[in-house]
């Protein structure tokens, strides 16, 4: 099941160009909200899987018309490091623990657009984004991907001025400007994907390939993330986890470089999608 945000409303993509409105093909089971129906994600499954070859509400829709597929999620958790050569090229060891922060929800926006850069030096990290799809507590690591809803791309953007600023890392900060946590364009469910826990992610700046990483390099996979974070706060439904970015950022390259007015970043996960974003000045 692919889930899409089509002008605000819960959609099903079902083919090439081809998605499906939720409230329509189900007679008004569910309404538009996109964000509440992962509170009811095993009945939307149920609903896809029962879903006629061309349901009522299957229109055509055009890439740009896809927004945030998590548009509302109540917590934003973000893992620092899960990558060793990510670690590597930041200078710093492999962790034992998962460094964990937050992106403010207002920083959230959808996979295609314009994105503003602030002053400063505004770096790239393609992530997968992991969607909870039930409440968690104290989850077991072996049932951790019981808990996820679905899968999707999501970009880290981050400010490395401000990060750097004051006696500890601003990393929530600086990662939360408008704009800089695209996620998109579709929620994949797991069984869609040929190898859940070994998926292609990368980005390419005007056409050159920036970064290109697999997610069973994680130092942290996705089961053992579910686990250590609900080990200490519940996981809500809807909640959105980014899962850490390998190497290729622009902090780790000699010289560094950051994105620049005019510059087309393109970020993707195989087998979910990719998204694009062009850099305009902003301030």
């Amino acid at each position: 099941m692919r889930v899409a945000n089509l002008s605000g409303r819960l959609s099903l993509v079902i083919g090439p160009d081809q998605v499906v409105d939720v409230q329509r093909a189900s007679a008004g089971r569910f309404d538009s909200d996109l964000q509440g129906a992962y509170e009811r994600w095993d009945e939307l499954v149920e609903l896809a899987a029962g879903l006629p070859e061309c349901p009522p509400g299957t229109f055509l829709a055009t890439p740009k018309a896809f927004g945030n597929p998590v548009p509302a999620p109540r917590q934003v958790f973000a893992i620092g490091l899960n990558y060793a050569d990510h670690a590597d090229e930041s200078s710093f060891a492999v962790p034992d623990e998962p460094p964990v922060f937050t992106k403010f929800t207002t920083s959230l926006s959808g996979p295609y657009g314009e994105i503003a850069l602030p002053p400063g030096t505004v770096d790239w990290e393609v992530e997968l984004v992991v969607v909870v799809g039930r409440r968690g507590h104290r989850v077991a690591a072996e049932d951790g991907w019981s808990y996820v809803a679905g899968l999707s791309v999501g970009q880290d953007l981050s400010e490395r001025r401000l990060q750097r600023v004051g006696p500890a890392p601003q990393f929530s900060l600086a990662k939360s400007y408008p704009g800089f946590g695209p996620i998109g364009p579709v929620v994949v469910t797991p069984d869609e994907l040929p190898d859940r826990d070994n998926l292609e992610l990368g980005c390419l700046i005007n056409g050159e390939q920036m970064q290109k990483g697999r997610t069973s390099d994680m130092v942290f996979d996705v089961p053992e993330l579910i686990a250590r974070l609900s080990a200490v706060t519940p996981l809500l439904p809807g909640d959105v986890i980014f899962t850490g970015t390998p190497a290729g950022v622009g902090l780790g390259r000699t010289p560094e470089r950051y994105l620049a007015p005019g510059d087309e970043l393109v970020s993707y996960v195989r087998g979910i999608g990719d998204m694009r974003h062009r850099m305009v000045a902003g301030y």
